[in-house]
């Protein structure tokens, strides 16, 4: 797609601001106690009083009323600057089920608060229902006005600086597994509700939860009880979508340090980009990632346009794609660059830690190649 100049402008704009707060790795640290925490509040803050987060959130809601084009370009140059504010990303997926499913009350908290800077988490994962969401066997038992939690939930990113939960609990069995389940907000300091970190090779980002007669009002109930995985259908593509946008941003980084970086080491008396086993490297990266941005914008901007029907199939796509081109340029940046590449200092070693989790989280890419196979009648 072709960009509008105010486009342009919005997108150059957030470079400008990460270039200028956390373009460098002693600004990072700065940020994030060294590179121990994956959020900075502070930095939020900041984008927040821009009005940037929230983009595509409706402006009654505290947003700027823009569209997916305007906020995968937001998250492609946060991304694409190493900016600390990945849990803004899942509360971005969260909000796409309380636009469509949430009341007005719901909708006000919890999107406002995004606006604002808050965060929010998606409890969806257990120990024995990753991949099957359809399986998960949390109970939320109802007690008069009330819901009683019982159970654990893994893997659930940004759970520890989240305001909120939105928590994927059986209420009822049906007659298929993914009937009888049911979203519901629960608040991160709720009595009998334990966080525990999962230690991973990245900063904190996942969690362990752990649910004990956690009580909840009726009111908590997002969309209709018994009817989550609907619910969810639509949240979970656009969030293949995010992050495609976000995997975008992480290669044209690892590329922009890796063309720095050969456009100014020299060996043999020239600089390594001039060496044709390195510079062919180098085209076939700055291609593929070209082409992964067009289509991650062809699919945002069929979004809105209101032309859905593809998005499951197309959103797979773009996460399958844009996470693998990301995880190829990171190991291609750190393989070229040599020892430079694992070193700390130069960032690339942070780039391959980070590239292996996105083809894993919000659903498998062995998952994507399973959405996508079954789209095409397979």
């Amino acid at each position: 797609m072709r960009f509008t100049e105010e486009q342009r402008q919005f997108a150059a704009a957030v470079r400008d601001f990460c270039d200028s707060e956390c373009k460098t790795l002693q600004q990072r640290d700065a940020l994030t106690d060294g590179g121990t925490l994956a959020n900075s509040p502070d930095l939020l803050a900041k984008l927040a009083e821009l009005g940037w987060l929230g983009v595509s959130i409706p402006e009654a809601y505290g947003g700027a009323g823009a569209g997916m084009v305007e906020e995968c370009l937001f998250l492609e140059q946060t991304s694409r600057g190493l900016a600390p504010i990945t849990a803004y990303s899942t509360g971005l997926t969260a909000a796409q089920t309380y636009l469509r499913y949430g009341t007005e009350a719901q909708k006000k908290e919890i999107l406002g608060g995004l606006c604002r800077g808050t965060l929010e988490a998606i409890a969806l994962s257990e120990p024995e229902a990753g991949s099957d969401l359809g399986s998960a066997r949390i109970s939320a038992v109802a007690d008069g006005d009330d819901f009683i939690i019982n159970g654990q939930k893994t893997w659930t990113s940004a759970a520890h600086v989240a305001d909120h939960l939105l928590l994927l609990a059986r209420t009822s069995t049906g007659h298929t597994k993914h009937e009888g389940l049911t979203l519901l907000i629960v608040p991160t300091d709720a009595q009998g509700l334990e966080i525990r970190p999962i230690e991973t090779m990245e900063a904190h980002t996942v969690n362990d939860l752990f649910f004990t007669d956690v009580r909840v009002p009726s009111e908590s109930v997002v969309g209709e009880v018994g009817r989550a995985w609907w619910h969810l259908l639509r949240g979970l593509s656009v969030e293949r979508l995010i992050i495609a946008a976000m995997a975008v941003g992480a290669a044209q980084r690892s590329l922009d340090d890796l063309l720095a970086y050969v456009k100014q080491r020299e060996q043999f008396g020239r600089t390594i980009g001039s060496f044709q086993a390195v510079r062919h490297r180098v085209a076939d990266l700055a291609t593929e990632i070209a082409f992964c941005r067009s289509f991650v914008y062809e699919v945002a901007e069929g979004i809105d346009a209101g032309e859905e029907q593809q998005l499951a199939r197309e959103g797979s796509m773009a996460k399958l794609k844009c996470t693998e081109v990301a995880k190829h340029a990171a190991l291609e940046a750190m393989q070229l660059m040599g020892g430079y590449g694992y070193a700390r200092e130069y960032g690339m070693e942070g780039q391959v830690r980070k590239a292996h989790a996105p083809p894993i989280y919000g659903g498998t890419n062995e998952i994507q190649r399973e959405i996508i196979s079954k789209s095409l009648g397979l």
